[in-house]
């Protein structure tokens, strides 16, 4: 036990942190603490958790993406209009258009950075301009209703009725959601492409000594973000039964400020499935708590700005700085 909270001591903080909270907004508002709520609170944050797990694999190899958002929307048009071309498809070849598009959108980044030596949030900041702009110039910002049946009926996996006549259920989007949170898992701690994503993000130049391939790490990296933002923005237009042209526009920095929120570390070579699910949970229960306090959503983006800006600082800065009392005193014992 002592060790696994040692070796998961950011997972362990974020479950206290948790807890406290919960603890607070339960007392501070009526309708916080119920299974309903945290019900709800699943099934709206799978979306944000298979865009997370995709941001977890580029940080842990050292770059950095707040493209993904509108690349999921661009993904979103692109599978629509294909749809309609093969005649309206299902699930499996919705979900293969929809991920295929986005892992040549990642590509994209992948070549601009590591072809032309261009750092991950330059080029991915005008990635994510020349994609916003290119969908609002084709589009013009209409925009789809008319969506295939299998994409907009809802699919309840599991409901169960209250004894206050309410409902609780469990949707098609959380079962997406778990099985990108198992594959993320299962690239990045049992595959030997996963250890060379966290070499590569702790020590590039020494996992290039190692014979680790560059170009394919990156490739790699950001390929599978495009994937998990393709079938992010598919599982978003079920969910929405629509496709809107900005409406996961601004999605990026939730999603950023949760990831390393999780313990990833915006310099590479750090962080953990867990800990990225732990850190959209708990600023989505901050939101949602928000929400119900009737608290400006304004306050809310301050908390967002303040967990990266923490973050960058914490990536930037050694413990020996930001503790010199401490130093000081360890070494004079």
């Amino acid at each position: 036990m002592h060790s696994f909270a040692r070796t998961h001591a950011t997972e362990v903080a974020l479950l206290a942190v948790i807890a406290v909270i919960c603890t607070v907004l339960s007392f501070a508002t009526a309708n916080f603490f119920s299974i309903g709520n945290a019900f709800d609170l699943l099934n709206t944050s799978s979306v944000n958790i298979i865009f997370a797990v995709g941001l977890l694999v580029v940080l842990i190899a050292g770059g950095i993406d707040i493209s993904f958002a509108v690349a999921a929307s661009v993904v979103q048009y692109g599978t629509a209009i294909a749809l309609g071309w093969i005649g309206g498809g299902g699930w499996i070849s919705g979900l293969v258009i929809a991920g295929s598009i986005g892992i040549c959108l990642g590509a994209v980044n992948a070549l601009l950075i590591h072809r032309f030596r261009i750092i991950s949030i330059v080029a991915t900041i005008s990635t994510f301009n020349i994609y916003f702009g290119l969908l609002m110039f084709f589009t013009k910002g209409v925009s789809i209703y008319d969506l295939p049946e299998w994409l907009t009926d809802r699919v309840v996996l599991f409901e169960h009725e209250m004894a206050d006549g309410s409902w609780i259920e469990i949707t098609l989007p959380v079962l997406v959601m778990v099985l990108c949170v198992i594959a993320t898992w299962v690239l990045i701690t049992r595959t030997t492409t996963g250890r060379q994503l966290y070499a590569f993000g702790d020590n590039p130049e020494g996992a290039r000594r190692f014979g680790i391939n560059i170009g394919a790490m990156q490739f790699i990296a950001f390929g599978w973000l495009g994937l998990m933002a393709g079938i992010g923005g598919l599982v978003q237009a079920h969910y929405a039964q629509e496709v809107v042209p900005n409406a996961l526009y601004g999605r990026e920095l939730d999603v950023l400020a949760a990831v390393v929120l999780g313990g990833a570390r915006l310099g590479g070579g750090k962080g953990s499935v867990l800990g990225c699910v732990l850190g959209v949970l708990l600023i989505a229960i901050t939101q949602n708590g928000l929400n119900l306090m009737g608290v400006s959503p304004f306050a809310f983006k301050m908390i967002v700005g303040a967990i990266i800006l923490i973050a960058i600082t914490l990536s930037n800065t050694s413990i020996e700085r930001l503790l010199p009392f401490a130093t000081q005193k360890g070494a004079r014992r």
